[in-house]
C-alpha cells in the first residue's frame, strides 16, 4: 500500500537534491528514498522523527531554495504522522 503523502514528502526532497551540492545532496538523496520505500511499506512515528530530525539539520546547512523543498516535505512527514495511531 502505497502512502502519498510520504511519496509526495520523498519527491520534495528529490527536487532538493537537485538543487543542493556535495554532501548535503547525497543526505537529502538518501532521505528521499528511504520516505520512498516508508511510503510503499508504511512506518511509524519513532522513525518518521528520525528522519524529521535529519532534515531539520540538512535544511539548517542549505539555502532558501533547497530549504522550500526540505519545509514541502516536513509538512508531508507531519500530515501523514496525523493519520497514525499513537504519540
Amino acid at each position: 500500500m502505497t502512502h502519498d503523502r510520504l511519496r509526495r514528502a520523498s519527491e520534495e526532497l528529490h527536487a532538493a537534491a537537485e538543487a543542493a551540492d556535495g554532501e548535503q545532496r547525497d543526505r537529502l538523496t538518501d532521505q528521499a528514498e528511504a520516505l520512498a520505500e516508508l511510503a510503499e511499506s508504511g512506518t511509524d512515528h519513532g522513525r518518521l522523527a528520525r528522519h524529521e530530525n535529519a532534515l531539520r539539520e540538512i535544511k539548517a546547512a542549505t539555502d532558501e531554495t533547497v530549504g522550500e523543498h526540505v519545509d514541502a516535505a516536513m509538512a508531508s512527514i507531519t500530515a501523514y504522522r496525523e493519520t497514525l495511531d499513537g504519540v
